[in-house]
């Protein structure tokens, strides 16, 4: 593929300019009639970032991304691409701001009638650019997509991956700031849907590119994203570094979201579990960073004075965070001498929750 050269608009004269903000939204608030469709939404998304936007449906991501590109604006708050209020802005003013803004769809909205050369060229013609220029532009940019083959094709001779190349190569026409991601693989099946990531993460990394992901998949954002925000109507209800809100989630809301996601007993031995303190004792240990990287069980057998049997569980990790949640029967022993042990993985910075006992047959 060939080198594309970053957007004017990426390149800094400072390191510390490469953290500068490209989104802040400041307690945006939308309402529909008595409906509050945002809430006091105040977020910042910084130069280079993948962040993702998850919730459910109507939990207000659609009217998000629409104040986000000027389609929408909101009753209340401020809502600063690259530092420039675009809720305060009239129409004729917004066109050039647009389009620092590149949008990639859910069901792509390709031009069933124009090649996928001149999909991908037609935020270039809008602009003005000439001919020449469209075509040298286009060809670069699906080189970047791997579609260089594909110029001279019709949308409906693609597949849905291919789909979605083209319209990620069309958003990134304009060299945008910001490319905002809206359910841009719910159409898509698993393989493919990898495949898409990885190119969005490769796109990050080689120009720069600040990205927003506004999904309802936990799966999408754990696979590439920097940081995650959790709305839930109209409210951000959890914020933070994808690792630390999979690993440790503090919302309801969250935790619903990532459903299987996240490690659980295997439901045989849930089925098993009491309170008689005379069986084996039963825990869920979570780890991450430092923490995960030690011998947990082994620490735990040796403060507790008894042997560790793995129920469940493993590290996982996510981004270059590991994340370690087990599962564990011990024998109790002296209630003493676990809860000295627990203290021992507690003080290491481990989470340990105790979830009853279970039969020494499982």
């Amino acid at each position: 593929m060939n080198q594309l050269a970053p957007p004017t608009s990426f390149q800094t004269d400072a390191p510390g300019a490469a953290r500068d903000v490209i989104v802040r939204l400041d307690g945006v608030s939308r309402r529909f009639g008595t409906v509050p469709a945002l809430d006091g939404i105040s977020l910042e998304v910084r130069r280079g970032e993948i962040v993702g936007i998850i919730g459910r449906s109507g939990a207000g991501k659609s009217t998000l991304i629409r104040c986000l590109n000027g389609l929408e604006r909101p009753d209340a708050g401020r809502v600063e691409i690259e530092g420039t209020d675009i809720s305060a802005l009239g129409e004729r003013a917004l066109q050039p701001l647009r389009r620092r803004v590149g949008m990639v769809f859910q069901h792509f909205n390709l031009l069933s009638a124009k090649t996928v050369e001149e999909n991908v060229a037609l935020p270039l013609k809008i602009e003005g650019l000439g001919a020449t220029e469209r075509r040298r532009r286009a060809g670069e940019l699906l080189d970047l997509v791997g579609l260089a083959d594909k110029a001279g094709a019709y949308p409906s001779e693609l597949s849905g991956g291919q789909k979605q190349r083209v319209g990620i190569a069309r958003a990134l026409a304009a060299r945008p700031a910001l490319l905002l991601c809206d359910e841009a693989t719910s159409a898509l099946d698993p393989e493919t849907t990898r495949s898409i990531l990885a190119l969005l993460k490769e796109i990050n990394a080689r120009l720069g590119l600040t990205i927003l992901l506004v999904t309802h998949e936990m799966e999408v954002v754990r696979a590439i994203g920097d940081r995650v925000a959790v709305i839930d109507r109209g409210r951000i209800v959890e914020e933070g570094p994808v690792w630390q809100v999979f690993a440790a989630p503090e919302a309801d809301t969250t935790r619903s979201l990532l459903g299987g996601l996240r490690p659980g007993l295997p439901a045989h031995i849930t089925a098993r579990l009491t309170e008689e303190s005379e069986e084996l004792a039963v825990l869920r240990i979570d780890a991450t960073g430092a923490a995960a990287r030690r011998p947990l069980l082994d620490d735990l057998a040796a403060a507790a004075g008894v042997s560790v049997r793995l129920l469940q569980g493993g590290i996982d990790h996510i981004g270059d965070q590991p994340v370690a949640t087990f599962f564990v029967a011990l024998e109790a022993g002296e209630p003493q001498a676990l809860d000295a042990a627990l203290s021992t993985l507690r003080a290491s910075g481990a989470l340990v929750e105790r979830l009853g006992h279970v039969p020494h047959d499982v």
